[in-house]
């Protein structure tokens, strides 16, 4: 009996992470759900079991804690739970940071968890995947990582950050058969976007040549496609899922009538 494959997915508790662990769920995979808040990220394993019939277990991660990483790795193997891919999905926004005023522990701290946290848990990870023959690793990135947004010069650093660390890993963890890939999103339909928070659905990155932006499932279907075998001789790839946002010189925004 062939055995089921188990998927680990960071900041999964709703929108994308939710999104991502319940593509995972529907093609029969094991879910380990990540959020800082352990009743949410119990609550989303609970829903995804209800829905998909799929076992699905949640977690605590807080997005700073590199022991804390450590001790959900422990814990796993003491559940005989190796997982054969981990999608990084919990980030730092980094929000409203003026380069001119921004203090260097808050920018820092951006870098740490986009960065440094998401390496600690590669790393983890990466050493079960190695004894267990191979694995696949997916990053949920941005297209800020080539394109700069007002007052998120941190941000835009770490994104940029991770398409250098997922190439050096996919060389290095190769002959592991481990894979490294990264997702570049552009703007996502969250709840900011269906509340209309200042005004964001007129937001000059919100025309696309397609003429929308991403659902949850959009960014999911990607993860999904990188993270299992469909991609099995893809590595050190980036997959853009932004309706086309990346390959304009500016957006063509409508005149109003």
């Amino acid at each position: 009996m062939q055995r089921q494959k188990t998927m680990l997915v960071t900041g999964a508790a709703d929108g994308t992470g939710f999104a991502i662990a319940a593509r995972f769920a529907k093609e029969g995979w094991q879910v380990l759900v990540t959020s800082r808040d352990i009743r949410r990220a119990q609550a989303a394993a609970e829903r995804i079991m209800q829905q998909y019939g799929t076992p699905a277990f949640g977690y605590a991660l807080d997005g700073v804690d590199v022991q804390q990483v450590a001790a959900l790795f422990d814990q796993l193997d003491r559940q005989d739970l190796c997982p054969d891919t981990v999608v990084l999905n919990a980030a730092n926004l980094g929000i409203g940071m003026d380069p001119l005023t921004v203090s260097a522990e808050d920018f820092m701290a951006v870098l740490q968890t986009n960065v440094g946290w998401n390496f600690a848990i590669v790393q983890q990870a990466a050493r079960r995947m190695k004894q267990a023959g191979g694995g696949a690793v997916v990053f949920i990135n941005s297209n800020t990582a080539y394109r700069a947004i007002p007052a998120r010069c941190a941000y835009s650093a770490s994104k940029s950050g991770v398409l250098g660390l997922a190439r050096a890993l996919a060389l290095d963890l190769g002959k592991y058969h481990i894979r490294v890939n990264c997702v570049l999103p552009g703007m996502i339909k969250t709840s900011r976007w269906e509340e209309n928070a200042n005004d964001i659905q007129h937001a000059p990155s919100r025309y696309t040549p397609l003429g929308d932006i991403a659902e949850f499932e959009d960014i999911a279907n990607a993860a999904w496609f990188l993270g299992s075998d469909q991609a099995r001789n893809t590595t050190g790839a980036e997959l853009t899922v932004d309706g086309g946002n990346m390959i304009q010189l500016y957006p063509i925004i409508p005149q109003q009538s």
